[in-house]
């Protein structure tokens, strides 16, 4: 038996990201339609221009249940983060039951 009982911490692998030019622009989006089925969870991106009734939908997420959930946590670390830096982020006036661009 060694010395040291402990587990050893898994070593950090580092991951290169490959990025090309059109995907660093970017897409604008300004909502989300978010759906699953039993494996998976499926975030469209969309964009709906001014008085218009026509989103287009700019880029579609699939990720399994668990990739979820760590988005889901990374997202609001970094809203946590975003607050105090910046301040509360105002979502409308409370009450207003308005659900936001976010479709279900």
């Amino acid at each position: 038996m060694a010395d040291n009982d402990e587990e050893t911490p898994p070593t950090a692998i580092r991951i290169q990201k490959h990025l090309d030019e059109a995907m660093a622009l970017g897409e604008y989006v300004n909502m989300a339609q978010i759906f699953h089925t039993r494996t998976e969870f499926v975030l469209d991106s969309m964009f709906l221009p001014p008085q218009s009734t026509t989103a287009k939908v700019v880029s579609r997420v699939i990720l399994s249940p668990v990739q979820a959930k760590f988005l889901y946590r990374a997202l609001g670390q970094n809203i946590q983060m975003y607050e105090q830096k910046f301040g509360e982020i105002q979502l409308g006036p409370p009450g207003s039951g308005d659900p936001g661009p976010i479709l279900h």
